[in-house]
């Protein structure tokens, strides 16, 4: 298995277009950068590699890799259109995800309980999806709906009636014939102009697809994890999530 990650956004709506703030993977926590968190969990986890997709202030990021000694464990692939959408920075890690491999899609942005990872590492599923259903509602969060099992949703602000209703924590394991279907609807997309999609618009073709009934799907509920995309997230991560993990 192979990881992904995304890391070529600006995140504006944190560093409110002040170019001189950090690429969020490279937010400190008790001295450790998010990124250095991740490829710390990954090497425990057995990962192969990293393919980390990069943009914003990717100097900064690259030093950062220099500096925890990861060079060697990453592959930097640089998006110079990192303003447009996400599906563009997944494109630019289209050889990965044909690569054969199995593949863990990470968001770069998030704090996280190692456990998260596990189950996505560990498990024998061919594709498997994580969804947490204690949520804040709003027009933020991805949601991933189910109904008698079965993925039936996976978009934000999703209205439709579920058994079952939760947010997906940005990260997800794909088959490697499930990555090469992905990178085939991420390559149709930008070839019809589509290249300010969410690269989640491309997850979410695949999983109501026919193939995505045979997807897996976990409760992460209780365990501690937080996307940072505002201060307030930010605020929470230093004051709750961080003390729930070092607990």
């Amino acid at each position: 298995m192979e990881a992904i990650m995304l890391a070529a956004g600006q995140g504006t709506r944190l560093s409110k277009n002040d170019e001189t703030y950090r690429p969020k993977c490279l937010l400190q926590f008790d001295g450790q950068s998010l990124l250095a968190r991740h490829i710390e969990i990954l090497k425990t986890e057995k990962l192969e590699k990293l393919t980390l997709v990069v943009g914003y202030r990717a100097a900064d990021i690259e030093t950062e890799l220099s500096n925890i000694g990861a060079a060697e464990f990453v592959s930097v692939i640089n998006n110079p259109n990192y303003r447009n959408g996400s599906i563009l920075s997944l494109s630019c890690a289209a050889s990965a995800m044909r690569s054969g491999a199995d593949i863990l899609f990470m968001d770069a942005d998030v704090l996280y309980h190692q456990s998260l990872v596990h189950q996505l590492a560990s498990s024998t599923e061919n594709s498997h999806i994580l969804y947490d259903t204690n949520f804040e509602p709003g027009d933020d969060p991805v949601l991933l709906c189910l109904k008698a099992g079965q993925i039936i949703e996976f978009k934000k602000e999703a209205s439709i009636i579920s058994d079952v209703i939760g947010e997906w924590p940005g990260f997800v394991k794909w088959s490697s014939s499930a990555a090469i279907q992905i990178a085939d609807i991420i390559e149709r997309k930008l070839s019809e102009g589509a290249i300010n999609l969410p690269c989640e618009d491309s997850f979410r073709e695949y999983l109501l697809s026919p193939d995505g009934k045979n997807v897996d799907c976990s409760d992460i509920t209780g365990l501690p994890w937080i996307e940072i995309d505002f201060l307030e997230d930010l605020d929470r991560a230093r004051n709750v999530i961080l003390p729930a993990l070092k607990a």
